[in-house]
């Protein structure tokens, strides 16, 4: 419950700020008496579809530490925790990027990456990974993470997000616009958009979105193949990556919050919407790494 409360509250945070900001540059008066103006269109939907992606990534590390109550290890208590923080930031050296912060959190078997840069990330592990693996195979899903924020994964993600997101507001917007008009055709006084408009935008918007999540869900896939291609070359071998995905194909994975999960070790399998392949076609695609 906690989880989605702080969704909602930062979700409407964002597009409150947005709101006010595309009403500050003058960007939301795209509609005219003459009909759409598709440069100032173009401009508000960039500002909403870029805007929030990238609010969302600067916040990144610190909705992850909210949403899974991941605690940072500043100092370590135990000897477990000083092997955590050593082994995250051999890889981090071993990667040419400066240490990432190490955080712990109550949960079934996952772990994940975030941060808006490679020289301002975390990377968090859940005591249910911690307890059902070897340090062997911990170690594989530590350079997993690692290698996505070598790889500026949760940058990268985040422009594709930002593009398809401006498709979305824009072509929504210009698919109502075309849906009202045609209902209105016959109306001679009436000027400026109808309620029509207002209700087939928010259709499209939904009905593209669902068609751009595919897209970015295609893309969170790849570069899940590159992360444990990248593991594979920071430990050497592939054996233990290949280790720590079998035992992740045995256990059910913690569910990580939405918007999180696509930082995940592993995700929803076996569909378009996955942000993970399947553990069996990540395992293969390893074995043929050279």
């Amino acid at each position: 419950m906690k989880r989605i409360v702080l969704f909602l509250m930062t979700n409407i945070a964002v597009m409150l700020v947005l709101s006010v900001s595309a009403r500050i540059l003058g960007v939301d008066r795209f509609l005219t008496a003459n009909g759409l103006n598709l440069g100032m269109l173009l401009a508000f939907s960039a500002l909403i579809g870029f805007g929030g992606s990238i609010i969302s990534l600067m916040m990144s590390k610190t909705m992850a530490k909210w949403s899974t109550g991941a605690q940072v290890i500043e100092q370590p208590r135990n000897a477990d925790e000083a092997w955590l923080v050593e082994t995250v930031h051999r890889l981090a050296k071993a990667a040419g990027l400066p240490n990432p912060e190490v955080a712990i959190y109550e949960g079934a078997p996952n772990a994940f990456a975030t941060g808006p840069s490679k020289s301002n990330s975390l990377v968090a592990v859940s005591t249910g990974l911690l307890q059902s693996m070897r340090r062997r195979e911990v170690e594989a899903v530590l350079a997993h993470e690692v290698a996505h924020i070598a790889n500026g994964d949760m940058v990268t993600l985040t422009l594709i997000q930002g593009v398809v997101n401006t498709f979305v507001v824009f072509l929504s917007r210009v698919a109502g616009y075309l849906v009202d008009s045609f209902l209105r055709r016959n109306d001679e006084e009436s000027s400026g958009p109808g309620i029509g408009y207002f209700i087939a935008s928010m259709v499209f918007e939904v009905i593209f979105g669902i068609l751009a999540s595919v897209i970015v869900m295609y893309f969170s896939r790849q570069r899940e193949y590159r992360a444990d291609a990248g593991a594979a070359k920071l430990l050497g071998s592939t054996a233990p990556m290949i280790d720590a995905l079998q035992v992740l194909g045995g256990r059910e994975a913690g569910e990580l919050p939405k918007g999180m999960a696509a930082s995940g070790i592993t995700g929803g399998l076996g569909s378009l919407f996955a942000t993970h392949p399947s553990i069996e076609s990540r395992i293969e695609a390893l074995r043929q790494v050279r």
